[in-house]
């Protein structure tokens, strides 16, 4: 068995960009003596440290839980957004994914919808603003009812927990060559709308949401199918086929 090294030197190429109106640019940085068992974000830290001692401005970029569960930390590496693993995020992808010598690229979601902040940080807000539009129930509060007391059907209730499942990282929007939200939205909307309650709200739900991914500016499906391949959650593109049929029975029995 071929033994992995315990640290490689690699160069970074990212981008670094001001804010929403500069010019950005490609910007190489070499990286040595880099342990194999470190995170992606822990590298940008150690880079970070680098480049602060050195006197220069660090790299921006978007982390919070470091455990696979926000999604906070996406950016594009390599061409693919969290990076070359599959059903991982970026603060989970390990540089033992990576060989010595490397050349590394990495730079933001890129999106209209997307703003770039600065460096690697982009403003996905426009996803709350989609959730906001239909993604929750309307309900009394009170008491917490029995487990027992609406029946669900397992294999519903299963497939509404891997809708749910989605993190709203946006990186289906940076892999879709249309910059499209709708395996985001359909998640949402399907995740609600396989337990019954979703129902009472359903047509309002699916038109408001589509409304507002719309209004956001993200583009439409194109059926590429790399949302579904990129995704940190592996959502199914399944949910997209839900959601559009969502939206077609509230086209005829909503009033918006």
């Amino acid at each position: 068995m071929k033994k992995l090294p315990r640290r490689i030197n690699i160069k970074l190429k990212i981008w670094r960009q001001q804010g929403l109106k500069s010019k950005g640019h490609f910007e190489m940085i070499p990286v040595k003596n880099v342990s194999v068992h470190m995170s992606f974000i822990e590298l940008l830290d150690t880079v970070n440290e680098q480049l602060t001692l050195e006197g220069k401005d660090p790299i921006a970029f978007d982390n919070d839980c470091r455990e696979g569960i926000c999604g906070a930390c996406g950016a594009v590496v390599d061409g693919r957004a969290h990076g070359p693993e599959k059903a991982t995020t970026l603060c989970q992808l390990h540089m033992r994914k990576f060989s010595d010598g490397d050349t590394i690229f990495v730079e933001p979601f890129r999106a209209r919808a997307f703003k770039v902040v600065k460096d690697l940080v982009v403003d996905r807000s426009p996803l709350d603003k989609i959730i906001q539009a239909g993604g929750y129930i309307s309900v009394n509060t009170g008491g917490s009812p029995d487990a027992n007391a609406l029946p669900i059907a397992q294999k519903m209730a299963d497939k509404a927990m891997d809708a749910a499942a989605c993190i709203g990282c946006g990186a289906c929007v940076a892999a879709c060559p249309s910059a499209s939200a709708m395996l985001f939205v359909s998640a949402k909307v399907s995740q609600l709308a396989l337990l019954p309650q979703g129902k009472p709200e359903a047509a309002k739900r699916a038109i408001g949401m589509v409304r507002a991914m719309d209004i956001c500016g993200f583009g439409n499906c194109s059926n590429h199918r790399e949302c579904e391949n990129t995704c940190p959650k592996d959502i199914s593109i399944v949910n997209i086929a839900r959601l559009n049929r969502e939206f077609i029975k509230a086209s005829f029995t909503s009033e918006q």
